[in-house]
């Protein structure tokens, strides 16, 4: 077991980025990145009725102006993406078998308005770090520092990066119909395994 792992923060997490970072015993999230587009911040996958659905959560970007923090970046609530994106998880995981376990905890996302983007999904993942029964200790960076001695897994941010654990298997609620589809946002794995999610996520070390 890796006893330090620096990890980033993103909308729910793909279950290999969970995968990883269940191997600490001290998790500490990133927090002074620089924000960039068509990562895994703002973005997740989940399985739908007709496969691989991307849910996205619209934000104001500075356009000319340059780089901002990630801790700066603002959700674009003119748009109804809270309920759009519930109404696509609810679709996707109404008949998985531990939905109504979680629903609850999961829908005070989509109900409550949040103004910044890194504030929603660092509430996010304390849920989801409780719903799933880890408590390692939980740090946050208090400045960005290029490289760590401890094990950096921040890179898994970036899609074409976030391919660990593709062979992690078990059962999808569309899997007949579309297959089987590996690496999707950590929700998936949580409404289908329930209180066996952490004891899954472990076993792939």
């Amino acid at each position: 077991m890796s006893s330090v792992v620096v990890a980033p923060l993103a909308y729910t997490g793909s279950i290999g980025l969970w995968s990883l970072m269940t191997t600490a015993q001290t998790l500490i999230i990133e927090q002074y990145d620089y924000y960039q587009k068509q990562t895994l911040r703002n973005r997740t996958y989940i399985h739908g009725a007709n496969g691989k659905l991307l849910l996205s959560i619209p934000v104001k970007h500075l356009g000319k102006i340059g780089h901002q923090y990630y801790h700066n970046v603002k959700i674009e609530n003119s748009f109804a993406w809270q309920k759009q994106h519930w109404k696509s998880i609810q679709s996707a995981y109404r008949s998985s078998p531990y939905f109504e376990f979680y629903e609850d905890d999961l829908a005070v996302f989509y109900k409550t308005e949040f103004s910044s983007l890194y504030t929603f999904n660092k509430a996010y993942l304390e849920v989801l770090l409780k719903l799933m029964g880890w408590e390692p200790r939980l740090l946050y960076t208090q400045s960005y520092e290029t490289t760590t001695a401890d094990t950096d897994i921040r890179a898994q941010i970036e899609q074409k990066n976030n391919t660990a654990d593709l062979a992690l298997k078990y059962t999808q609620v569309f899997e007949e119909k579309n297959g089987f589809i590996p690496n999707l946002s950590i929700i998936d794995l949580l409404f289908n395994e329930g209180p066996n999610t952490l004891t899954l996520l472990k076993g792939r070390v």
